[in-house]
C-alpha cells in the first residue's frame, strides 16, 4: 500500500479561489508570436499533412516581459526537434521538453532588463522543417521588494498559528501579490488571506488548524509585476508542522487560568490580570496568539515608572505588552484580584509549568475584561476578527 501523504491546496474562501503551490509568474507585454505554415484547408483536402505552426510566449519583440516566467514554445501539426533561448552572454536558458515534443517550457527564472533570443526548429506534419526565431526583453524595475515569512522550515506550532507575509516595501498590486501566494496542507483546510496593511497580508484557518496538519507555503514573487514599477525580488518558501491542540481560558473576572491539552483541561492556575479601573492596564479580552517565550523577560514601562524589572518564565501574547509569567509579589492576588499592569501574573512555579508546555502559535483566550483586542494591539490580532469580516479581506474579494 502507498503510504505517501497526500497534500491538499488550502481552501480559500470569498473567489472560491483554491491555492496552488506554485503560481504562474507575469505574462508579456506583448500577444503570443505564430511562426509556420498550416491554417485552415478546404473540407475536401483535412487528410493532407500540415506545416508545423510555432508559437512563442512571450511574442517576438515583448518587452517589460516580467522574468519570473511563464516562457514556453507549443507546436501544432509537428514536433519541437531543438529548442534554445541565450540570454545577451550567449548562456542557454535551462529548459523541459514534453514528452510528445509538442511543447518546451524554461525551469529557472530569467534576469531582469535582458534581452533572450529563440532558435531552433520544428518538424510538420509535412515534413517541412520551420525555424524558431525571435527575442523579447524582460523587465528592468523601477524598485524591487522583498518579502519574509514568520514560520520557519521545520518548525512545529500551535493549533491558532497565522501564517504573515510581510513586504519590506507597500505592495500597490495587491491582487499580482495574493496571486504569487500559496498554502497546501496534508489535510483539507479552509482558509483565506487578509491584508492589514500595505505590506502585511496574513492567511489564517477559518478555524483552530487541526493537529499534525503538515503545512507548505510558498511566495512566488520573483519577476511578478507588483505595480507602479515594483517586481519582486526573490521567492520565499516555508515547510512546518502543527503541534498538539493547546488552548488556554483566561477568565479576569474568576482570576483563573486553565490550560486544556487535546480537549482535557490539564491545569487550573489562579491569576491576577490588569488593573481595570486603570484603561492602561486592562488586559484584553480575545484570542490572543503566544508569539515567542523567554526564561527571563526585563519589563519596562516609563508610564508607570518601572524599568527593567526581571520577570520568570515569560510567554508573549501580543505585541501591546501582554504577557503570562511568573510574578512572586502578586501571589497574595493570584486567584481574588487583578492588580498587573496588564500581563497575567501566575506563581513562578506555576508559570514554569505553563511555560514548558508552549508552543509558539498556541491560542489563550481571554475573556470578561472591558475592553477588546484590536488591530492597536500590534502584529497578531487575527483571530479578533470574525471570519465573516477576515473572507472580506482578500484582495481578490474587493
Amino acid at each position: 500500500m502507498d503510504k505517501r501523504r497526500r497534500w491538499f491546496p488550502a481552501t480559500l474562501l470569498g473567489a472560491g479561489l483554491v491555492a496552488a503551490l506554485a503560481l504562474g509568474g507575469c505574462t508579456s507585454g506583448g500577444a503570443a508570436s505564430t511562426a509556420g505554415g498550416g491554417g485552415e484547408q478546404p473540407a475536401a483536402e483535412q487528410s493532407v499533412a500540415k506545416a508545423a505552426a510555432v508559437t512563442t510566449s512571450p511574442a517576438a519583440g515583448a518587452v517589460d516581459v516580467g522574468p519570473g516566467g511563464p516562457v514556453t514554445v507549443t507546436v501544432v501539426d509537428g514536433a519541437l526537434e531543438t529548442v534554445s533561448l541565450t540570454n545577451p552572454e550567449g548562456k542557454q536558458v535551462k529548459g523541459t521538453l514534453s514528452a510528445d515534443r509538442t511543447s518546451w517550457a524554461v525551469a529557472e527564472d530569467l534576469g531582469y532588463g535582458k534581452t533572450y533570443t529563440w532558435s531552433g526548429s520544428a518538424t510538420g506534419d509535412d515534413g517541412r522543417a520551420v525555424a524558431l526565431a525571435g527575442a523579447f526583453t524582460t523587465a528592468k524595475p523601477k524598485r524591487q521588494v522583498g518579502a519574509s515569512l514568520n514560520t520557519g522550515d521545520g518548525q512545529t506550532y500551535g493549533v491558532a498559528m497565522p501564517i504573515a507575509v510581510t513586504f519590506d516595501a507597500a505592495v500597490k498590486d495587491k491582487v499580482a501579490a495574493e496571486q504569487a501566494l500559496a498554502v497546501e496542507t496534508s489535510v483539507p483546510t479552509e482558509g483565506a488571506w487578509a491584508w492589514l496593511d500595505d505590506r502585511r497580508v496574513h492567511w489564517r484557518p477559518k478555524e483552530y488548524w487541526k493537529p499534525g496538519t503538515q503545512v507548505k507555503v510558498t511566495v512566488d514573487i520573483y519577476g511578478r509585476d507588483l505595480g507602479a514599477g515594483s517586481y519582486g525580488r526573490a521567492d520565499v518558501t516555508s515547510s512546518f508542522a502543527i503541534g498538539r491542540s493547546q488552548v488556554v481560558k483566561a477568565d479576569t473576572q474568576t482570576h483563573r487560568v486553565l490550560v486544556f491539552r487535546d480537549g482535557v483541561q490539564t491545569a487550573d492556575f489562579p491569576a491576577s490580570m490588569g488593573l481595570e479601573s486603570d484603561p492602561g492596564r486592562v488586559t484584553k479580552s480575545g484570542t490572543h496568539v503566544v508569539m515567542s517565550k523567554h526564561s527571563t523577560y526585563a519589563m519596562t514601562n516609563p508610564k508607570y515608572d518601572y524599568e527593567n524589572v526581571v520577570v520568570p518564565w515569560a510567554v508573549r501574547i501580543s505585541n501591546n505588552g501582554e504577557f503570562i509569567h511568573g510574578y512572586a509579589p502578586s501571589i497574595p492576588q493570584q486567584g481574588k484580584a487583578n492588580v498587573s499592569h496588564g500581563c497575567i501574573n501566575l506563581a513562578p512555579a506555576n508559570a514554569k509549568l505553563y511555560f514548558d508546555s508552549v508552543l509558539v502559535g498556541d491560542p489563550v483566550e481571554i475573556t470578561g475584561s472591558n475592553q477588546q483586542l484590536s488591530a492597536v494591539d500590534g502584529d497578531i490580532y487575527d483571530w479578533a476578527i470574525t471570519w465573516d469580516k477576515w473572507s472580506t479581506m482578500s484582495a481578490s474579494s474587493n
